[in-house]
């Protein structure tokens, strides 16, 4: 399946993130259409001269918009445009419904569904054809479509229903656990940010892993495993991701999939630092714990994926962590706590050498060097005692595995340094020295 984009936006975050939905419905985009508008037109969103431009680009190909469109303009541009016209919400409902597994997550679904197609049914083309079509009268179509509404009218009525019965035994279930006072850890952030990758990370029950994969809303039902945390039990839960715009109609379905986050002690909002605009999904991501009332609850931010991230800068909002949830987080830990003792051992020695040696050149001069030097060293300390009061058991022994590994280098460096002083005393001196004599 092909298709042709709209948008009516030039921000290429909204643009690669439609080609991601398209990507997760197995759709291959072969054009993209940006059309700048300054009024909506109610008829068909866009102006007569872009439907002209889209209508040439086409072949077999269907017409995909990045917003949501009204019955009468998915009539209107089907006709026009002579071949299956869709928006953003239909794709993440097509998702939703591949990805949904459990009875509630696929009820969930057929709510959002049928919310979503109802007032769409006399736009549908296979209904406007037995309109037009027949006897030549109007009034057969029309009895077709008030019959396709009473039919999803009373399945939406059968599915809340069934859907209600589950929430009963959700809230049974959160009532055992607050009766039982274990603290509630909910993981929120936006689609395929890594939260049941993080689950599965501090999950030590190896057979209760969540599923995990790099696609957008691989989960779509909340799972709750207890963890220990620094000897602490906890309850630990992965919640459905959030998306920029999420569609009202998904928002009503899963909001007894979502309640789990009000009854959460404590956030752990998971960020995708490997995505350039990751800023806009920690907003979004806020946005909605603020609908729900929950934005006064304690929230760390996990940036996580830094093993991915090619921007090399992050702007953190605290309190912070910076994690691989896919690999081993320690070994960032260790190469923090290295960069700040070799950059604390550097400050040393540039107060040193300004003190033992003030007639060496220098590539570049400071009016307070002492000041800088010092102001270096409290830095330099202070993320050193940062970063070992939040290690881990495992942290720990990597890092004297690191130190024990180190010492036999040292140890020959200044073997050599005590054979040779004066060939030593060249390197030192001289940085451009190219080798040993």
């Amino acid at each position: 399946m092909k298709a042709i984009l709209v948008l009516t936006s030039t921000n290429p975050f909204y643009e690669e993130e439609l080609k991601s939905l398209c990507e997760a419905c197995h759709i291959e985009v072969v054009d993209v259409v940006i059309q700048k508008l300054e009024k909506i037109n109610p008829a068909t969103y866009i102006g007569k001269g872009k439907i002209e431009e889209i209508k040439l680009k086409l072949q077999d190909e269907m017409v995909i918009f990045d917003n949501e469109l009204t019955p009468l303009q998915v009539k209107n541009l089907t006709d026009l445009l002579e071949t299956e016209v869709t928006d953003r919400t239909d794709l993440i409902l097509r998702i939703f419904d591949e990805r949904a597994k459990t009875k509630e997550a696929k009820l969930q679904v057929e709510i959002a569904r049928d919310q979503y197609l109802l007032p769409r049914l006399v736009g549908m083309q296979e209904h406007m054809s037995h309109q037009q079509g027949g006897s030549g009268f109007r009034g057969s179509g029309e009895k077709q479509i008030e019959l396709d509404r009473r039919i999803i009218a009373r399945k939406l009525a059968r599915s809340r229903k069934e859907l209600a019965e589950i929430v009963k035994q959700r809230q049974v279930q959160r009532q055992r656990r607050k009766n039982n006072q274990i603290p509630v850890i909910a993981l929120v952030g936006y689609t395929n940010s890594g939260k049941s990758t993080l689950l599965n990370t501090l999950c030590q029950d190896k057979q209760k892993k969540v599923f995990e994969k790099d696609m957008l809303f691989a989960t779509l039902e909340t799972s709750t495993r207890h963890i220990k945390m620094k000897n602490h039990d906890c309850l630990l839960t992965d919640t459905v991701g959030f998306i920029e715009r999420l569609p009202h109609h998904l928002i009503q379905a899963f909001r007894s999939t979502l309640e789990e986050v009000k009854e959460a002690d404590l956030f752990l909002h998971v960020v995708d630092t490997s995505f350039e605009d990751y800023q806009m999904q920690v907003e979004t991501t806020n946005e909605v714990l603020k609908s729900l009332g929950v934005e006064n609850t304690p929230m760390i931010y996990v940036y996580n994926k830094i093993d991915l991230n090619k921007y090399a800068y992050i702007q953190p909002q605290s309190p912070y962590v910076f994690i691989s949830a896919k690999y081993k987080s320690y070994i960032y830990t260790i190469y923090g706590l290295t960069a700040g003792v070799v950059y604390l051992l550097v400050a040393l020695s540039f107060l040193k050498l300004r003190r033992s040696h003030p007639e060496w050149e220098r590539p570049y001069k400071l009016r307070i060097p002492w000041v800088f030097g010092i102001a270096s060293i409290i830095f330099c300390v202070y993320v050193i005692y940062v970063t070992i009061t939040t290690m881990d058991r495992n942290a720990w022994i990597v890092l004297i595995v690191y130190i024990v590994l180190g010492i036999p280098f040292w140890a020959y460096a200044k073997a050599m340094q005590k054979k040779d002083p004066e060939n030593w005393k060249e390197v030192i001196t001289n940085p451009d020295t190219e080798k040993l004599k």
